[in-house]
């Protein structure tokens, strides 16, 4: 459930949509590094993001010389889906998008009516970004600890959203009093397990409420598990963001195809969260208008077990309790037991105050 104190938390507005508490979850559909350096390919998948439905789509923005050393080792998950002759630094390099072939997204995506941000990985990815007019930051979890980037970030006056893969609570900590002490006023935090793909049962899908509760902050989740289900689990314990990474072939080359979703799965996360946010309703425990017919069908009247003659003081062993609903309730068995019969009752009948005395 959304603790108190994430209630407290203000809405963060990002162009027409507010992300926050009781509003519709912000789903970004994380197209990474999935463009392979093509601009052709990744306007295919802002129409695949599009189209499924989700809030925005994020790109990854870096200069490779500013963010790896030349002999930088691949990851274990990238040595597993890219040529292993082939350094970090090689593999990113092919993967940049230049200042150009990010307006030209930026603008297609405003086409497409959806949002388009990115996570940048070094400061003049930051201003190329801040230089297009993105409307938030989001922050990789790599970079909870480089506090001099998150400085520079915060000092721009921009939303962020901070992820916290690989982090304990002490680093998070860190990060968001560097951040607000820089200057950042809206800050949504993701809970993430850093791993590609993540196991499941590393989710620790709790942590989000640890977290709400901890920095009074809004929190979603950046899910790196196959499949939609976490993602829209995530839902239900809280996430008012979701991030989940997508492809348009699993089996393009590349690093992240392989952990990503395929349009068709993208689009029934997006489909599974609208319907969870729906069924969260509101914490009030109360029959809704529908289940008002129902309840007169279900529930029991009080109605006489035998004929009760005029003038009959009424036993328990006269009464019964059968549906429908809609006479007086067994709980107030008390209130007619001993009273008199003001007219005969016939079995079957349901009792009312007006017959009795």
């Amino acid at each position: 459930m959304r603790s108190n104190k994430q209630i407290m938390q203000k809405n963060i507005k990002i162009q027409a949509r507010n992300i926050g508490v009781n509003e519709p979850v912000f789903v970004i559909a994380e197209a990474g590094v999935n463009h392979n350096g093509s601009v052709v390919l990744a306007k295919k998948l802002i129409d695949a993001a599009a189209s499924a439905g989700a809030d925005a789509v994020k790109f990854q923005t870096f200069i490779a010389e500013e963010v790896v050393s030349i002999n930088a080792p691949k990851a274990e998950y990238q040595k597993l889906t890219t040529d292993v002759s082939e350094s970090q630094f090689d593999m990113i390099k092919k993967l940049e998008l230049s200042q150009e072939d990010h307006q030209i997204l930026i603008e297609y995506a405003g086409h497409k009516n959806i949002t388009f941000i990115s996570t940048p990985f070094d400061e003049r990815s930051v201003d190329i970004l801040l230089d297009i007019g993105v409307p938030l930051i989001k922050i990789g979890s790599g970079e909870i600890t480089n506090h001099p980037f998150l400085k520079y970030i915060a000092k721009k006056s921009i939303p962020i959203i901070l992820s916290t893969g690989m982090s304990t609570l002490e680093e998070v900590a860190e990060a968001v009093i560097i951040l607000k002490e820089a200057g950042c006023k809206d800050l949504i935090l993701l809970h993430c397990t850093s791993n590609y793909p993540a196991k499941v049962e590393d989710c620790n899908l709790r942590a989000m409420k640890t977290m709400a509760d901890s920095f009074n902050l809004l929190v979603g989740y950046s899910d790196h598990t196959p499949g939609i289900f976490v993602s829209i689990a995530a839902v239900a314990v809280g996430a008012c963001v979701i991030e989940k990474h997508f492809t348009l072939d699993k089996n393009l080359s590349g690093p992240d195809h392989k952990a990503s979703l395929e349009p068709n799965e993208l689009k029934e996360m997006v489909y599974g969260i609208r319907v969870v946010e729906k069924a969260l309703g509101s914490a009030i425990k109360a029959p809704v208008q529908s289940e008002l017919e129902v309840r007169d069908v279900a529930r029991r009247s009080i109605v006489a077990k035998v004929n009760i003659p005029e003038g009959a003081v009424i036993t328990e062993d006269m009464l019964a309790f059968k549906r429908p609903g809609v006479g007086i309730a067994p709980k107030h068995e008390n209130l007619i037991v001993g009273k008199i019969a003001k007219q005969n009752i016939h079995k079957d009948e349901i009792i009312k105050y007006e017959n009795i005395k």
